[in-house]
């Protein structure tokens, strides 16, 4: 399953893709930074800096900068990734940021029930935004 992320709401996809994953399907997701959250954009950037604050650097919390890994980690969260069943599925998932050209002319589905269009008002941040500010290059 190829997954195109343009305009589609991050816990949605997680759900869908942990899913597949876990029934042993390949997961693919591309243009993860264009992935969105809803909520508003300060409480949404605070919440991430509130967590990625808290701890140490070496204990943790560990949040990824980057796009895909950040959308990997909140699938992730999605699975029993401890246990052999949820880290095999963990492994059958791959994000990128872009569209590799291995899969430039391959067929990208996108979910309706995903989509920006769902939401009541348009009060969404990307994943882009939002690793930028944690310090994505």
């Amino acid at each position: 399953m190829i997954i195109d992320g343009t305009n589609q709401l991050l816990g949605r996809i997680a759900t869908i893709a942990a899913k597949a994953a876990l029934h042993g399907e390949d997961v693919i997701i591309l243009n993860s930074q264009d992935i969105i959250i809803s909520g508003k954009r300060s409480e949404v950037i605070a919440n991430y800096k509130k967590r990625a604050a808290r701890g140490t650097h070496s204990t943790g919390p560990f949040i990824p900068r980057m796009p895909d890994r950040f959308v990997k980690r909140a699938i992730r969260g999605m699975l029993p990734y401890k246990k052999p069943r949820g880290r095999d599925a963990l492994n059958k998932i791959r994000c990128f940021v872009g569209v590799p050209t291995e899969y430039v002319d391959k067929e990208m589905t996108q979910f309706e029930g995903a989509n920006l269009t769902k939401l009541p008002e348009a009060k969404y941040i990307s994943v882009k935004d939002i690793t930028k500010v944690l310090g994505a290059k």
